[in-house]
């Protein structure tokens, strides 16, 4: 429930209320001015929480601390997101070999970060009436990263480049109990 949804004290414009006590017990169906004059009496908000029920159930409660205890879960919430990027390497159909090392190395970068990697192949001029090369390239590529990743989206062509996209391998917490098992 966002801020915006709830509907607290005055803003509360039907007649009748379903009405919960702060410490969660249920006080009844009552007129929604009485209610508001309970709460009062209380120094506390009556906060609309389920406007969809016949007749709408309310709550009393200190409202300013709710909302600041929702604002904490949120914040500890987004604290154990990971974003995930896409980071990209670019590549030639006849790239040499210390080039490939190279871009293979950021790469693997990438991946060991915990981001996707989009692999493009560019092709100029004539070269794009070989997309063959630039398959065995991406090929080279998935081959070398091996099973670190795992291959998202296959070679594709689109337009003047070729694109492959890996992402890491998700860690399985049953590698660990394998082990146990030996001994």
């Amino acid at each position: 429930m966002s801020k915006e949804s709830l509907r607290i004290n005055e803003e509360i414009r039907i007649r009748e209320v379903r009405v919960t006590s702060a410490e969660g017990e249920q006080l009844g169906i009552m007129a929604t001015r009485d209610a508001l004059r309970m709460a009062e009496e209380q120094h506390l908000d009556l906060v609309e929480i389920a406007p969809k029920a016949k007749p709408p159930v309310c709550r009393i409660m200190d409202f300013g601390k709710y909302r600041y205890e929702q604002q904490k879960r949120e914040k500890e919430a987004k604290k154990k997101q990971k974003v995930i990027n896409i980071k990209e390497v670019k590549l030639r159909p006849n790239i040499e070999q210390h080039d490939f090392d190279v871009k293979l190395k950021n790469a693997l970068r990438f991946v060991e970060e915990g981001n996707k990697v989009k692999v493009t192949i560019m092709f100029r001029g004539r070269e794009l009436s070989h997309p063959e090369l630039g398959k065995t390239v991406l090929g080279r590529v998935a081959e070398a990263l091996g099973d670190r990743v795992s291959i998202e989206r296959n070679a594709k062509l689109e337009g003047k480049n070729m694109t492959m996209i890996v992402a890491p391998k998700v860690q399985k917490a049953s590698k660990p109990k394998q082990p146990a098992q030996e001994s």
